[in-house]
């Protein structure tokens, strides 16, 4: 494979390996994602292998239905164990093949992969350790790289990163697991220094796993103890009083400044305090996603220009969505970036750019096509 372009041979299309599930308990999201992506790949351009990984980071090849990807009657999607036979993924710089290896067989080579659509919410693959399997075969992939997929999985270090560039961010403290242990009662007094009510958080984790809105003292320990079983390490944020604004980023084919889409506003309608796993994926009727977002045209402004130096000062490629606050008094803050969002035809990433005139199938193509024109080896 060239170290400039990653076009397949004239004699066939690019092949895509689309990679979802994996061992974060947002498994049956990545799996949700894939099925919406799945759906609008365009066959006629590219040949698409579906590889799955398992709960416990076996690689499966698995059958190219969407459908069976999909929630239904409440029931999550998953990988099974025993969904197909083993995948070896890329081994080797000057190879970017895969083997299919089954019990009493000899190893198959099932051919090169141009490009892999790594479609992972959460630690162990939108947090930078895929990325880096990759990088060190050089397989090109959508999306970020090491550096920004880790540092943005950790809303920790993204915080600091994004207030080292002069980004505003919300009043925050970090909760690490010996501080915890050892001086409960220091903490709980930096909490209370936030104000009531708070968040409570994983610090490394996505789909709003383990948060708790917590109003009154007496309720912090059972929602910090609720997050760290899912990270150790907790991030307790101070409520903002305001409206929940994203907005969609995408890497410019050119080179040039980051796209950015109209902004989308998420509305809580009843059922839920806040935005939280059951009302992203299970009550969608209390949920309402408005795109494009009901905003002054000098709000609009200022959340592109914000969603656009973020994805920047990230050092993010192919896309992001960023998730901000228009605060009562008018003050726009960024409260995170998501390098892999959720990426159903229904979720609010494709949705914004739908309303922003592109559809959620170019989407997906635009996203490839990036993917296969990237540099590889030293980046």
């Amino acid at each position: 494979m060239s170290e400039t372009s990653a076009q397949a041979s004239p004699l066939r299309k690019p092949r895509v390996a689309v990679l979802f599930g994996g061992r974060s308990s947002e498994h049956a999201i990545s799996c949700v994602t894939a099925a919406g992506v799945l759906g609008a790949i365009d066959r006629s351009e590219y040949d698409v292998v579906p590889i799955g990984i398992t709960p416990t980071g076996r690689w499966v090849l698995v059958p190219d239905k969407p459908e069976l990807l999909q929630i239904s009657d409440g029931r999550l999607p998953a990988v099974e164990e025993d969904a197909g036979p083993t995948l070896l993924a890329p081994q080797a710089t000057d190879s970017q093949a895969l083997t299919l290896l089954e019990a009493g067989e000899v190893p198959q080579v099932l051919g090169g992969v141009d490009v892999v659509f790594p479609l992972l919410h959460g630690p162990y693959g939108e947090d930078g350790t895929v990325q880096g399997m990759l990088e060190l075969t050089d397989t090109r992939y959508v999306g970020s790289g090491v550096l920004a997929s880790a540092i943005s999985m950790d809303k920790h270090y993204m915080k600091v990163v994004l207030a080292g560039h002069g980004l505003p961010v919300g009043p925050y403290v970090v909760v690490a697991a010996r501080d915890w242990e050892q001086d409960p009662s220091k903490v709980r007094d930096a909490v209370a220094a936030l104000g009531w009510p708070v968040f409570v958080k994983p610090a490394r984790a996505g789909s709003s796993m383990g948060v708790t809105k917590v109003e009154t003292p007496e309720a912090l320990d059972q929602a910090i103890e609720f997050a760290q079983q899912h990270d150790r390490k907790v991030l307790v944020e101070a409520a903002i009083v305001g409206r929940e604004i994203e907005c969609g980023v995408i890497e410019a084919p050119d080179g040039g400044q980051p796209q950015t889409s109209l902004p989308g506003e998420i509305r809580v309608l009843a059922g839920h305090e806040f935005y939280d796993f059951e009302a992203k994926y299970l009550d969608e009727a209390n949920v309402a996603l408005d795109c494009p977002a009901d905003l002054p045209d000098d709000v609009t402004e200022e959340v592109r220009r914000l969603a656009a130096r973020t994805f920047e000062v990230m050092s993010c490629e192919g896309l992001a969505r960023v998730d901000l606050f228009y605060a009562d008094g008018g003050r726009v803050l960024v409260n995170e970036i998501n390098t892999m969002p959720g990426f159903t035809p229904f979720s609010m990433y494709p949705r914004m750019w739908q309303a922003s005139g592109v559809s959620y199938p170019e989407l997906v193509d635009r996203l490839i096509k990036l993917a296969l024109n990237r540099p590889i080896g030293l980046r």
